[in-house]
């Protein structure tokens, strides 16, 4: 008998389930994988990148990593990106935070989280550079949800900047990076309304994204009910 048992039946019940429904599912996917997507998320087990936006094993590269950071020093995600754009080939880079993310709390409160916490110095020094957008909030889940918000801005930028991203929009490679949040509440994507086809782009539509959360409540607002 295997350790967890109940986890090597779930997964046979899954094949069989994947195969019945279509007996060349794992032969196809065997033979290559040619994923559109690549998803960079948190790695909150409710947020499951293939299920929440509804694909199949295959079709989504995924990193995630606690508060879905982008560090231009951590060897790790840059090679998933590097090998995503340049052996994939993916179209899309999906940057997506979500609400009430464990870490963003941790970060916006100063609760200690061990080892974590030197990690999570890259969202506390992204909530300490808006700070203006954190403090308009007039509640703490409020702020909690702006600087989830902001993160995946912030994130989505240091993807863009990195050189494998440069260097494939130097090369007219079609690429588009996108900022998106969810909400485990209710189980909805919200579009931050931040996708980069350029490094020519960055500026203007960063400045964009930052200001239409300035403004106040809208599309995956802070305000809105429920957070």
């Amino acid at each position: 008998m295997p350790p967890l048992p109940h986890l090597f039946e779930n997964n046979r019940r899954w094949a069989e389930d994947a195969r019945e429904r279509d007996p060349e599912f794992f032969s196809r996917l065997a033979a290559q994988q040619s994923p559109r997507y690549m998803w960079i998320g948190c790695s909150d087990s409710r947020v499951p990148a293939n299920e929440i936006i509804g694909l199949p094993p295959g079709d989504v590269f995924v990193h995630r990593n606690v508060a879905n950071v982008v560090v231009h020093s951590d060897l790790n995600c840059l090679s998933v990106l590097q090998f995503a754009i340049d052996i994939l080939h993916v179209t899309d880079v999906i940057v997506c935070g979500h609400y009430g993310c464990s870490g963003v709390r941790a970060a916006l409160s100063g609760q200690r989280v061990g080892l974590a916490d030197d990690w999570l110095m890259h969202v506390r020094d992204v909530g300490r550079q808006h700070r203006h957008l954190l403090d308009a909030q007039s509640t703490f889940d409020g702020k909690l949800a702006r600087l989830a918000e902001v993160n995946v801005l912030s994130q989505l930028a240091n993807v863009c900047r990195t050189t494998v991203v440069r260097d494939a929009w130097a090369r007219s490679q079609d690429l588009t990076v996108h900022g998106w949040i969810y909400d485990v509440q209710d189980g909805l994507l919200r579009d931050l309304g931040v996708e980069v086809s350029s490094s020519d782009e960055l500026g203007a539509v960063l400045d964009a994204g930052f200001a239409r959360l300035e403004r106040g409540p809208g599309a995956g607002s802070a305000d809105e009910p429920g957070r």
